[in-house]
């Protein structure tokens, strides 16, 4: 009803407006602000008597009056990703063990990607094919460089942990957790961008029992007290000795194997320690990462990587 009258109106209006030829020259100015006017005052009438329309027709429909502060029974309410849950765990179980969180720029240069870490420049990880470097023209104010080396994608979190020995004095103990970058092929066991937490223990006479032992404590706080560790020689240019570290527990039974690789370690190289002007006479240290996204996969039995970056209901739903 209120539609076919609005109709009316306007027949009206038209007609109305036709008629300013009809006036003398000097009246039509006058004539045509007038309409105007009633026309705004009449739409306004519509538009109120419209919208208590609605209501009305709104509130026969519910029975009730509308609480605009309730939440939607429509939508469900959020909660962190599987990748933030795992992350906070991890950090959570090193917070206790006396670690705290440091964090750094996803965009780093060479010198504190690979140059201090003790990463000679014919190492595989620093060719085109494995990093993701940056236009050499490129500059940024906020992300320093020691020289004229190239911009990147940092490939760990370790550039974190070199900025803060830049900036602190030893004994340190901290956490760099973030996301990453290396050129991999996305596939169910890897993807370009992933995320690490890297631990770093420096003070005078940390030794590969203290490693052991932060180690020990996190399995046993993240897969229970049966929860036993093994490490395996490795090669890391910035730690010597270097070490894979394999997980035993009844929760890994998933993955189908009695041991589970989950992270790699090992004692801080003088190195490293000479390029951020710590004395390796007097302070020793151990470092290990550990990837976040290998953790959830473990944890909850997520075969294919990707699916923790495909953002699917389905799959998120299940670690609210």
């Amino acid at each position: 009803m209120l539609e076919i009258k609005n109709l009316e109106a306007n027949v009206e209006e038209t007609q109305i407006l036709k008629g300013i030829n009809q006036l003398p020259k000097a009246e039509r100015p006058a004539f045509g602000k007038q309409v105007n006017e009633i026309k705004r005052h009449l739409e306004g009438l519509f538009s109120r008597v419209s919208e208590n329309i609605s209501e009305m027709e709104l509130k026969s429909t519910l029975g009730r009056e509308i609480d605009p502060t309730l939440p939607s029974p429509e939508c469900e309410s959020g909660a962190l990703h599987l990748l933030t849950q795992v992350r906070e765990n991890i950090c959570s179980i090193f917070r206790q063990a006396g670690f705290s969180v440091a964090e750094g720029s996803e965009v780093e240069t060479e010198f504190f990607c690979f140059d201090a870490l003790n990463t000679l420049p014919d190492h595989p990880a620093r060719d085109l094919q494995d990093t993701f470097y940056l236009p050499e023209s490129l500059s940024l104010g906020n992300v320093l460089r020691r020289g004229g080396e190239r911009y990147l994608l940092r490939t760990h979190t370790s550039a974190v942990q070199i900025r803060t020995m830049l900036e602190r004095n030893p004994p340190l103990r901290i956490l760099s957790p973030g996301r990453v970058f290396r050129r991999d092929t996305a596939d169910a066991t890897h993807s370009p961008n992933f995320h690490q937490v890297e631990g770093l223990y420096v003070d005078r006479n940390v030794s590969v029992k203290d490693l052991k032992a932060v180690l020990d404590f996190f399995s046993r706080s993240l897969l229970g007290p049966e929860a036993k560790t093994r490490f395996r020689p490795h090669f890391f240019p910035y730690t010597e000795p270097s070490f894979e570290v394999d997980f035993q527990s009844s929760h890994l039974a998933k993955v189908g194997t009695e041991w589970t690789e989950i992270l790699g370690c090992g004692m801080v190289d003088p190195a490293v320690f000479e390029a951020v002007g710590y004395d390796s006479q007097e302070w020793t240290g151990y470092a290990f990462g550990i990837g976040i996204d290998r953790v959830a996969q473990i944890l909850h039995g997520v075969d294919d990587m990707r699916i923790l970056f495909q953002n699917d209901v389905r799959f998120l739903r299940q670690f609210r």
